[in-house]
């Protein structure tokens, strides 16, 4: 809108979230009870209409190959909505900024704007067993939230994304004749609260700082100094760098260019004012 940038924060987000059920399996047993084969369950993006009408209407790219359906099981997911949550809102005009080891740029970004993002994953089996089988899968890790690590780019790394689960739902369809196959599906809706970032800023490095030290005016009472107050002229200039102020060899502490005055007040035995152990 205001310039081009892409972070790809929503891309990694969404890779994230469909790691999350790329290893998946289905345990087949035989009728002693002992484990036959293990199928791992593909996973594609998609809705689930999309791979059900594959189911009913198998379909070919030519009509010399043969027509072939979709094997089961099957999960898709895929993003179905995002949503502004104005209660993870934070100051618009913070930073975070990065500075790379081999350069002196400076990287900054404006604080995130968070945004709820709503996925949606369908397990489509053929038995009522491989579903219960991918449920057992998936369930105990969401309690009801589990906490992915995404690193978006390199001011905002290491950052954790909840996502919840919000509900399953199991469906059995019946439609058609006795011939039919039967569709098994269970649903889950999600919520990964997560981020967008917007563009970021390259600087310089700040190098070097010019502060201008004030004297102050003293004023007294009585021909005893009650403090200072106000500021007449420059009592001179410090050029601080990256090692500290000029004339200094090892640092701040070295440089004496200027000195410092502490006054303590406080109050006597006869409730009068005390200027360094002088009762007013």
């Amino acid at each position: 809108m205001f310039e081009i940038f892409y972070n790809k924060a929503v891309r990694k987000l969404t890779v994230a979230f469909g790691s999350l059920f790329n290893n998946i399996y289905v345990v087949r047993t035989d009728a002693s009870g002992t484990v036959s084969s293990n199928i791992r369950v593909p996973l594609g993006y998609g809705p689930k209409q999309k791979w059900l009408r594959r189911l009913r209407e198998p379909s070919s790219i030519t009509d010399d190959t043969v027509d072939a359906e979709v094997s089961l099981p099957r999960l898709s997911f895929e993003m179905s909505s995002i949503t502004y949550d104005p209660n993870r809102k934070k100051n618009t005009i913070q930073k975070r900024w990065y500075r790379h080891d081999d350069n002196d740029k400076v990287y900054t970004n404006y604080i995130e704007v968070p945004y709820d993002f709503e996925f949606s994953v369908s397990a489509m089996v053929k038995f009522m067993e491989d579903g219960l089988c991918i449920m057992e899968q998936i369930l105990p890790y969401f309690t009801p939230e589990f906490t992915v690590t995404i690193d978006f780019n390199d001011i905002n790394q290491k950052v954790d994304i909840p996502i919840i689960l919000n509900s399953v739902t199991v469906n059995e369809d019946y439609e058609g004749d006795f011939d039919a196959r039967r569709m098994i599906s269970f649903d889950m809706s999600f919520t990964a609260k997560a981020n967008v970032f917007g563009p970021t800023k390259t600087s310089a490095a700040i190098q070097t700082a010019i502060a201008t030290i004030w004297e102050p005016e003293a004023f007294y009472h009585d021909g005893i100094s009650l403090g200072m107050s106000g500021a007449t002229a420059a009592q001179s200039k410090v050029t601080v760098g990256p090692t500290g102020p000029s004339g200094s060899s090892s640092g701040v502490d070295d440089f004496t260019g200027y000195t410092v005055g502490i006054r303590v007040y406080g109050m006597t035995g006869d409730d009068g004012i005390s200027i360094d152990g002088t009762n007013l």
